[in-house]
């Protein structure tokens, strides 16, 4: 196969790290031919999809790129969209493209419709089962209604990620107006608010699924000390554990459903039993988990299972 990345600048991504390079790794050692482009390199000429990439390859630790060419993404046999949040408008129109895109004959993941359908933070409110209590407004009088009936919360903007912008308020917090008014923009900006978990302590838990399935290790991100969050992106530390009953019970009944809106890699965020996030962009923690489980029987490589069920998908 030959699979374009349209990811972030090359030069930003962490090679340690990076979600997006251990799946292109992975594709690599399974025979497959790379290319990146980034997110401005998607355009229409007339009514027509282009896309402008470079091929690439690793060569040990380092890479070769060769010159830019230009082509249809329908020549390729898979578009994979890994441009990290926000999703601004930019975001958006690069949606747009990739639908046209995809009416025209490209294997697009995710599929742009169900990107855009599914907010990384309201798309709990099709799981309610599994949800907290929460609310989403930019009315700061309701936030607070919120607060006086839960005491302790989250909040956070639709549209953040890696734990931008989060903020735990108290019921008798001394800055609650300042970040009301900052994170709404003074009532013009919905946010989401959610009761607080106290299990955060345990770990924010990134369940991957793809194409339905879910990756039978978590990556739980444990809060630094004095931190709320355990976005690894705010200091939080990782750690690989295998998936609960209850983890289970949540990521396949939302996986099910991913599945049947075309969202082909998806990373769930679950604290203690309750599900808080959907992320249907960029999820991460495939390398982590891969690290940490390498010398166990049951060894995990969410990059190659991912490469492996695209190859399994397109076949």
């Amino acid at each position: 196969m030959n699979i374009v990345f349209i990811i972030d600048p090359i030069a930003t991504l962490k090679p340690a790290k990076d979600t997006s390079l251990a799946m292109m790794r992975a594709a690599q050692r399974r025979g497959h031919g790379l290319y990146i482009s980034h997110q401005h390199d998607l355009f229409l000429r007339g009514d027509i999809a282009r896309i402008k990439t470079r091929k690439f390859n690793f060569v040990e630790e380092n890479y070769i790129l060769e010159p830019e060419a230009e082509f249809s993404p329908a020549e390729f046999d898979a578009v994979i969209m890994r441009k990290d949040p926000p999703f601004d408008n930019e975001y958006l129109y690069s949606t747009y493209l990739l639908e046209i895109a995809q009416s025209q004959g490209a294997k697009v993941f995710n599929d742009p419709v169900g990107i855009r359908g599914w907010n990384e933070k309201l798309a709990v409110t099709r799981f309610p089962q599994f949800t907290p209590e929460f609310i989403a407004t930019a009315d700061n009088d309701l936030i607070r209604e919120f607060l006086a009936e839960h005491q302790d919360i989250v909040v956070k903007p639709l549209d953040g990620m890696g734990g931008t912008s989060v903020y735990r308020l108290g019921l008798h917090d001394p800055n609650i107006s300042v970040i009301l008014e900052t994170i709404t923009h003074f009532g013009k900006r919905t946010i989401m608010a959610q009761r607080y978990l106290p299990a955060i302590k345990q770990g924010d838990k990134r369940i991957i699924v793809i194409n339905g399935d879910p990756v039978p290790y978590a990556l739980a991100r444990i809060p630094k000390m004095g931190e709320t969050r355990g976005n690894l992106a705010a200091g939080g530390t990782g750690i690989a554990q295998p998936l609960s009953k209850r983890d289970w019970e949540i990521a396949n009944t939302v996986g099910s459903a991913l599945k049947t809106n075309g969202l082909f890699l998806v990373g769930l965020d679950v604290i203690g039993d309750y599900l808080t996030e959907i992320n249907v962009t960029s999820p991460t923690g495939m390398v982590e988990i891969a690290k940490q489980t390498h010398e166990l029987a049951d060894a995990c490589d969410p990059a190659h299972l991912m490469i492996e069920a695209l190859e399994a998908h397109l076949a």
